[in-house]
């Protein structure tokens, strides 16, 4: 556990993530207190990174929940795997059967090997341990893992209200089994992508922070961090004309993601700045949809990459 927020920003920092102040005090009083993190904000601004390099910023493990309509507490916490069940009954019938048949044997063996048996049926050996399960017994081993519950606002409402008492608690109640407590509660992150409001109960049980898009010198360092190879002035230039692609009306904005993915295939295809042609080219890697691609007719991709050449001249 780190005892300062600065010691937890340099971990972060020593991980390639690159995050700001508020967003460090956010992490470090969620380790502090064991309260949750909810994190809201666009698609692709690095909200599942932040789990993944707490992960490793801690050593320890990240267990992943991806949240999507339908998802049921069989998906998420526990199910019995029915199919061992069967065949294990089947198993143990064919072994009574043959009790049955064996004179030296009493009835009152007879009631005890069946009640081992129906004992053994709901036992430990046959239960599927799902993520939120893994993670709340993890915790109880000493060894309390990073557990994300990934874009939330994806599952339905009844999930969600599930997930009140486990957040609150850490704890999940079996009925075969009884009740399983943390020892520690993990260190939980939340994420929504914001396509419909998570309920204020959840949101009270969490520490709240909205991740926005990063400036111009903060994801120029991204890019510098996360693609070491790239040209300095080729840099400067996607960083630019991507900050400038967000400021238009898009239908989907270039997340942090696509950023990277373009840096990533302009490397790829040997080029040290920003082209006409090359752009035009490779726009499927940072717009997803055709209606945002059609936006960008070859005269405004020159004004882009002309308005990118002077921001990266000033950098």
């Amino acid at each position: 556990m780190y005892n300062s927020v600065d010691e937890l920003q340099a971990a972060l920092n020593e991980q390639d993530y690159i995050a700001e102040r508020g967003l460090s005090v956010a992490i470090y009083l969620a380790l502090k207190t064991g309260k949750p993190l909810f994190l809201e904000g666009d698609a692709g601004v690095g909200k599942t990174e932040i789990a993944k390099v707490l992960s490793a910023a801690l050593a320890t493990d990240l267990i992943r929940l991806q949240c999507y309509e339908g998802l049921d507490v069989n998906t998420a916490v526990y199910e019995w795997n029915y199919a061992g069940q069967i065949l294990h009954l089947r198993v143990m019938e064919g072994a009574l059967g043959r009790v049955d048949t064996d004179r030296r044997h009493s009835p009152d063996t007879e009631g005890l090997a069946r009640e081992a048996m129906e004992d053994e049926l709901f036992s430990e050996r046959f239960l599927l341990k799902r993520p939120l399960l893994q993670a709340i017994e993890q915790s109880r081993d000493g060894r309390a893992p990073v557990l994300l519950i990934d874009e939330l606002d994806r599952s339905d409402e009844e999930f969600e209200a599930y997930l009140l008492e486990l957040l609150s608690d850490f704890q999940v109640s079996i009925p075969e089994l009884g009740t399983i407590a943390a020892t520690a509660p993990p260190a939980v992150v939340v994420t929504s992508n914001r396509t419909r409001e998570i309920h204020d109960a959840l949101k009270r049980r969490c520490l709240y922070y909205w991740i926005d898009y990063p400036h111009f010198h903060k994801e120029l360092q991204i890019v510098e961090r996360k693609a070491p190879d790239v040209p300095p002035m080729l840099a400067r230039q996607v960083t630019a004309f991507i900050q400038d692609m967000r400021s238009m009306e898009l239908f989907k904005r270039p997340g942090i993601a696509e950023t990277l993915d373009w840096t990533a295939a302009l490397i790829a295809l040997d080029q040290n700045e920003l082209s006409l042609e090359t752009v035009q080219d490779t726009l499927g890697v940072i717009l997803k949809y055709q209606d945002d691609v059609e936006m960008l007719d070859p005269t405004t991709i020159q004004n882009m990459i002309d308005r990118a050449n002077v921001e990266a001249q000033r950098a």
